[in-house]
Parts: C-alpha cells; structure tokens; sequence
C-alpha cells in the first residue's frame, strides 16, 4: 500500500494535500504536479511511502531541478512508483543506455549476425554458474540513493534523515513543524 502527499511552504506555514500518482508516469509528470501544488514559486515536497519499505522525497524549489531522496533504492528499484523516482542521472548512468542497447541486442541477446557465446558452467560441470551479471544489469543499489541533504536547510540533517525507519514520513513531517497537516491528508 502507498501514501503520497504534497507539502507545500507557503508564508503561513505548510500545506499538505492527498495526492494521486495513478496518471503519473515520470518524473517529469510528477514535478509538474508538485508545482501546481504551490501558488508561488515555494518549496514544495513530494512524499512517497510504500508501507515500510521505503520512503521517497521530491523537492522543488521553484523553477529548480527536482532533487531526489530515497531510504531504500532497491525496494523502490521493485515498485512502480519508486521505478519513477530512480533516474538515470540519479542512478549515475548516461541518458538513453538501456534503449540503445536494445536496439543492438537481438532477442537472444546477441547482436545481428553475431554467433551466441558459449555457454559457460560451473567449475563442478553443472550449469548453476553465476557470474553476477544479472546484479550488474540490475545496478541499483540497496539502501539510501540521492540528496542525502535534501531537507538540511529546513532542520533535518542527513544524519537524522539515515536514522528514520518506520513511520518516516510522519517523523519527518514532526521535524518540519509539519505533522498536524499532513496527519489531515493521511
């Protein structure tokens, strides 16, 4: 199950509001929902939480670039809407990769015309051999991925920000001065 909430600061304080992510499907989709969220250029923060697997926090400031914080990028790596917040550029990868080497690769993932590798076992002659590929296609890795000091200026450090597990969002949300709005969308 998942909640997704906007905060939006504003001169009277934080604003919070339920928010859908059913039409969402990027990230761009999702920046665009956070600012209609504020009436000004204000900062507004995207909270994301998949029960207690992982939590993930947008943050727009103004016309900024989106910056991206997630608790467990491995777990949000296994949800739809997890996948959304994982980008190249957070993940350190070059834009595009992934569907030019799919254009390259035929389906037995060999490139045209180009004879299949031999196969390869383990040393016992049985076919379990793992070479840690899969990993190494799937490079995501487990625990804490982005801008550890996404919310330093607003009072949570990176420390305390490692140090959330249950309930993150709520805790978070009490650290901002923010937890009776967000409580009201909850």
């Amino acid at each position: 199950m998942y909640f997704a909430a906007l905060l939006a600061r504003t001169e009277d304080g934080w604003e919070a509001s339920d928010t859908d992510l059913d039409d969402v499907e990027t990230l761009s989709d999702l920046t665009e929902l956070a600012r209609e969220a504020s009436a000004d250029e204000d900062t507004v923060l995207v909270f994301i939480e998949q029960e207690d697997a992982w939590f993930g926090i947008v943050r727009l400031d103004g016309e900024d670039d989106p910056r991206i914080f997630l608790s467990d990028a491995a777990a949000a790596n296994r949800s739809s809407y997890g996948e959304i917040l994982l980008t190249d550029e957070l993940l350190g990868r070059d834009p595009g990769t992934d569907d030019d080497l799919e254009e390259l690769v035929d389906l037995d993932g060999t490139e045209d015309g180009e004879p299949e590798p031999p196969a390869v076992t383990a040393e016992d002659g049985s076919d379990d051999y793992d070479d840690g590929s899969e990993e190494a296609a799937d490079a995501v890795p487990a625990g804490p991925l982005g801008d550890l000091d996404i919310l330093a200026d607003l009072g949570v450090s990176r420390r305390t920000l490692l140090a959330f597990e249950s309930d993150a969002l709520s805790e978070i949300a009490d650290a901002l001065g923010a937890s009776e709005v967000l409580e009201t969308v909850r």
